[in-house]
C-alpha cells in the first residue's frame, strides 16, 4: 500500500469480532492521525490462557466481513498461518516488511494486558519497533503506571493512551449466540448473519480474557 507511513496494528482472537473493536479502531485513526489500521487475527497465543471457541478461518473471514467496505482498514492473515505459537514481535517485524521499513507502527492493545507484558517474547524489540497505543478499560482506572515503568523501563516515552470504547464482552457475545439471542448493534449485520448461517457457536464457553498477547 504505497505511501503508507503511520499503520496501526490492532490485533486479537476476534471470536467474534464486534463493535466495541471497531470503535478502538476508530478512535485511533481520529486520535494518533493513522493511516490505515490493520486487523491482525490471532493464530495462537503464547499466553492466551486457552484456545479460540471458532476456527482461525472463521474468525479471519469475520474480520475480513467487518471491515471489507472500509478503506482506512485492512486484514492481516499472517499470525493465522503461522506454525506454532505466534508472537506479537514476529507480527511487527512482519508488518514492517509489508509496509516497508519506514513505516511507523503502533500497536494498539488494552490497559489489562500490560500488566504481564514484562513477560511478552522479546518485549524490547516490541519497543524498538512500535509505539504501545493503550486503550482504557472500565475497572482499570487505577492502574499502577509506577510498578509498570519499573517492569519495563524501555516504555518509557513509548506509550500513547487513547479514550476508552464500549466495553463489549467476547464471552457474553457467545453465550448470546449459543443461545440464539440477538447480537444487534453489538457486532456489524454481516458478522451476524455469518455466525448464523455457519453456526459458528452452537455452544459458546465462559471463559475470561479475549486479548492476545
Amino acid at each position: 500500500m504505497t505511501g503508507v507511513r503511520r499503520v496501526g496494528i490492532l490485533g486479537g482472537t476476534f471470536d467474534p469480532v464486534h463493535s466495541g473493536h471497531l470503535m478502538i479502531a476508530e478512535r485511533a485513526l481520529a486520535e494518533l492521525g493513522l493511516d490505515l489500521v490493520l486487523f491482525v487475527t490471532a493464530g495462537n497465543p503464547r499466553l492466551k490462557r486457552q484456545s479460540p471457541s471458532a476456527a482461525a478461518e472463521h474468525r479471519l473471514e469475520m474480520v475480513r466481513l467487518a471491515v471489507e467496505h472500509d478503506g482506512r482498514f485492512a486484514v492481516s492473515d499472517a499470525e493465522i498461518h503461522r506454525r506454532g505459537p505466534t508472537y506479537t514481535v514476529d507480527t511487527l517485524e512482519h508488518v514492517l516488511r509489508e509496509y516497508r521499513a519506514g513505516a511507523e507502527l503502533y500497536f494498539i492493545l488494552g490497559v489489562d494486558v500490560l500488566p504481564r507484558f514484562h513477560e511478552w517474547h522479546n518485549n524490547e524489540r516490541i519497543l524498538e519497533l512500535c509505539r504501545l497505543v493503550v486503550v482504557s478499560r472500565p475497572g482499570y482506572s487505577a492502574f499502577d503506571w509506577d510498578d509498570f515503568y519499573i517492569r519495563n523501563p524501555m516504555a518509557r516515552d513509548r506509550i500513547t493512551l487513547v479514550s476508552s470504547a464500549a466495553d463489549i464482552s467476547g464471552t457474553e457475545l457467545r453465550a448470546r449466540a449459543s443461545q440464539g439471542l440477538p447480537l444487534t448493534g453489538l457486532l456489524p449485520e454481516r458478522v451476524e448473519r455469518y455466525i448464523k448461517d455457519n453456526e459458528i457457536y452452537p455452544q459458546a464457553a465462559r471463559f475470561p480474557g479475549d486479548t492476545p498477547l
